[in-house]
């Protein structure tokens, strides 16, 4: 993320101070990982705490050694109860499959060709895919793709940061921040970024969660 970013967002004296207290941005983007990797392992997390969804991955993984991640061909290979005994629920293990064979009918684009595909066009394709959803599609499009200009308005965290940065007693609504993030563009992914780490530091001071 450029120090233009961070000058664009400052312009806010709420933003600014924000950046003061938490610091330069630490936005990791896992740029060797493969779309269909990152919305793999996206799936193993849902509704799970990380460490057991780190725990059902490294099960899972070890199911394939010598390589870093197994093949779409070699998940739609595996037998349902080689994968249950991994962790994986039926209806994760179902949505899996469906993420190995959109990878391999190439609804899933690879890294090289999703740099084609504008964030929307990622959104509407990847959201056809049993199990993903618009969220996940763009925590991929932040944290695997590195597109600098997302906003996941219906992340409880990001909304909650805006919540709390304005000392607001409710959150906004996600068409609400929606518009109200239009200021940000096209930095919305480090705004994203650090509207987490406001809602992080109302959790540490101990102050009450807004309502939704």
């Amino acid at each position: 993320m450029s120090e233009d970013a961070i000058r664009h967002l400052s312009r806010d004296r709420r933003f600014a101070a924000l950046i003061r207290r938490v610091g330069p941005p630490a936005l990791v983007v896992e740029k060797r990982r493969s779309p269909y990797e990152a919305l793999t392992r996206a799936i193993a997390h849902q509704q799970l705490h990380g460490r057991a969804a780190l725990a059902i991955l490294g099960r899972f993984e070890a199911l394939y050694p010598g390589q870093s991640f197994p093949t779409p061909a070699q998940v739609l290979a595996t037998e349902d109860a080689v994968l249950r005994a991994c962790g994986f629920s039926a209806t994760k293990i179902a949505c899996i499959r469906a993420i190995a064979a959109a990878t391999l009918d190439g609804t899933i684009p690879t890294r090289r060709e999703s740099t084609r595909l504008s964030d929307d066009a990622l959104i509407e394709r990847l959201t056809t895919i049993r199990g993903v959803g618009r969220w996940t599609v763009e925590m991929l499009l932040i944290f695997t793709l590195g597109r600098p200009d997302i906003l996941p308005v219906d992340d409880f965290g990001v909304r909650d940061g805006y919540r709390a940065l304005h000392k607001l007693e409710a959150q906004p609504k996600p068409k609400e921040l929606a518009e109200i993030g239009r200021v940000w563009a096209p930095h919305r992914s480090l705004a994203a970024w650090y509207l987490w780490r406001a809602s992080d530091e109302a959790k540490r001071a101990g102050k009450p969660s807004s309502r939704a």
